[in-house]
Protein backbone atom coordinates (compact mmCIF):
# COMPACT_ATOMS: atom_id res chain seq x y z
CA UNK A 1 0.00 0.00 0.00
CA UNK A 2 1.32 3.35 -0.69
CA UNK A 3 1.91 5.78 1.91
CA UNK A 4 -0.35 9.23 1.93
CA UNK A 5 1.87 12.53 1.15
CA UNK A 6 2.34 14.82 4.24
CA UNK A 7 4.28 17.69 2.72
CA UNK A 8 1.18 20.11 1.60
CA UNK A 9 1.15 21.57 5.52
CA UNK A 10 4.76 22.04 5.12
CA UNK A 11 4.56 23.43 1.80
CA UNK A 12 1.73 25.21 2.32
CA UNK A 13 2.96 27.22 5.11
CA UNK A 14 6.79 27.95 4.35
CA UNK A 15 7.10 27.40 0.63
CA UNK A 16 5.75 30.07 -1.66
CA UNK A 17 3.10 29.77 -4.44
CA UNK A 18 5.06 28.56 -7.35
CA UNK A 19 6.34 25.33 -5.10
CA UNK A 20 3.21 24.78 -3.53
CA UNK A 21 1.23 24.70 -7.25
CA UNK A 22 4.50 22.26 -8.85
CA UNK A 23 3.86 19.74 -5.70
CA UNK A 24 0.06 19.80 -6.32
CA UNK A 25 0.64 19.12 -10.20
CA UNK A 26 2.71 15.92 -9.24
CA UNK A 27 0.58 14.80 -6.17
CA UNK A 28 -2.57 13.26 -5.69
CA UNK A 29 -3.05 13.23 -2.49
CA UNK A 30 -2.18 17.08 -1.71
CA UNK A 31 -4.44 17.96 -4.55
CA UNK A 32 -7.58 15.96 -3.27
CA UNK A 33 -6.74 17.97 -0.03
CA UNK A 34 -5.78 20.91 -1.16
CA UNK A 35 -9.42 20.79 -2.82
CA UNK A 36 -10.74 19.92 0.22
CA UNK A 37 -9.25 22.52 2.09
CA UNK A 38 -10.87 24.89 -0.68
CA UNK A 39 -14.16 23.68 0.03
CA UNK A 40 -13.84 24.42 3.64
CA UNK A 41 -12.28 28.14 3.31
CA UNK A 42 -15.66 28.48 0.90
CA UNK A 43 -18.05 27.66 3.46
CA UNK A 44 -16.29 29.77 6.24
CA UNK A 45 -16.29 32.64 3.37
CA UNK A 46 -20.45 31.98 2.96
CA UNK A 47 -21.27 32.15 7.19
CA UNK A 48 -18.61 34.42 8.09
CA UNK A 49 -21.32 37.79 7.75
CA UNK A 50 -23.81 35.68 9.22
CA UNK A 51 -21.65 34.97 12.34
CA UNK A 52 -20.76 38.58 12.08
CA UNK A 53 -24.09 39.79 12.49
CA UNK A 54 -24.87 37.83 15.63
CA UNK A 55 -21.87 39.16 16.99
CA UNK A 56 -23.28 42.54 16.68
CA UNK A 57 -26.22 42.41 18.11
CA UNK A 58 -24.41 40.40 21.07
CA UNK A 59 -22.31 44.09 21.48
CA UNK A 60 -25.77 46.17 21.23
CA UNK A 61 -27.07 44.46 23.31
CA UNK A 62 -24.16 44.46 26.02
CA UNK A 63 -24.16 48.26 25.07
CA UNK A 64 -27.82 48.98 25.85
CA UNK A 65 -27.32 47.02 29.22
CA UNK A 66 -24.15 49.15 30.48
CA UNK A 67 -26.10 52.29 29.42
CA UNK A 68 -29.13 51.17 30.91
CA UNK A 69 -27.02 50.57 34.35
CA UNK A 70 -25.27 53.93 34.16
CA UNK A 71 -28.25 55.59 33.96
CA UNK A 72 -29.95 53.75 36.21
CA UNK A 73 -27.12 54.25 38.82
CA UNK A 74 -26.68 57.70 37.98
CA UNK A 75 -30.37 58.57 38.76
CA UNK A 76 -30.16 56.90 42.32
CA UNK A 77 -26.90 58.27 43.34
CA UNK A 78 -28.62 61.85 42.08
CA UNK A 79 -31.71 60.94 44.44
CA UNK A 80 -29.94 60.01 47.43
CA UNK A 81 -27.71 62.95 46.94
CA UNK A 82 -30.72 65.56 46.87
CA UNK A 83 -32.76 63.91 49.38
CA UNK A 84 -30.10 63.48 52.74
CA UNK A 85 -34.10 62.83 54.11
CA UNK A 86 -34.29 59.74 53.00
CA UNK A 87 -30.97 58.25 54.72
CA UNK A 88 -31.70 59.99 58.08
CA UNK A 89 -34.97 58.14 58.39
CA UNK A 90 -33.43 55.11 57.73
CA UNK A 91 -29.61 53.98 59.00
CA UNK A 92 -27.89 50.86 59.55
CA UNK A 93 -28.82 48.58 62.38
CA UNK A 94 -31.93 50.68 63.01
CA UNK A 95 -35.13 49.19 62.95
CA UNK A 96 -38.50 50.74 62.38
CA UNK A 97 -41.31 49.91 64.83
CA UNK A 98 -45.13 49.96 65.05
CA UNK A 99 -45.17 53.16 66.31
CA UNK A 100 -42.83 54.83 63.50
CA UNK A 101 -45.27 53.59 60.46
CA UNK A 102 -48.11 55.37 62.58
CA UNK A 103 -49.96 52.74 64.37
CA UNK A 104 -51.54 53.18 67.53
CA UNK A 105 -49.52 50.70 69.92
CA UNK A 106 -49.83 50.25 73.88
CA UNK A 107 -47.05 50.88 76.45
CA UNK A 108 -45.51 47.58 75.50
CA UNK A 109 -45.16 49.26 71.76
CA UNK A 110 -47.53 46.01 70.67
CA UNK A 111 -50.42 47.25 67.60
CA UNK A 112 -53.56 48.11 69.66
CA UNK A 113 -56.18 46.48 68.26
CA UNK A 114 -59.39 48.24 70.23
CA UNK A 115 -59.98 49.83 73.72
Amino acid sequence: MKEKCTKLEALYTFSNDEELKKHLEECADCREEMETMDKVSSLIREVKPFYLQKRRKLREIKAACAIFLVVLSGTLFGIFGLNSDVLDTIKYGQTLSAEDYGFPVDSYGLIMVGE
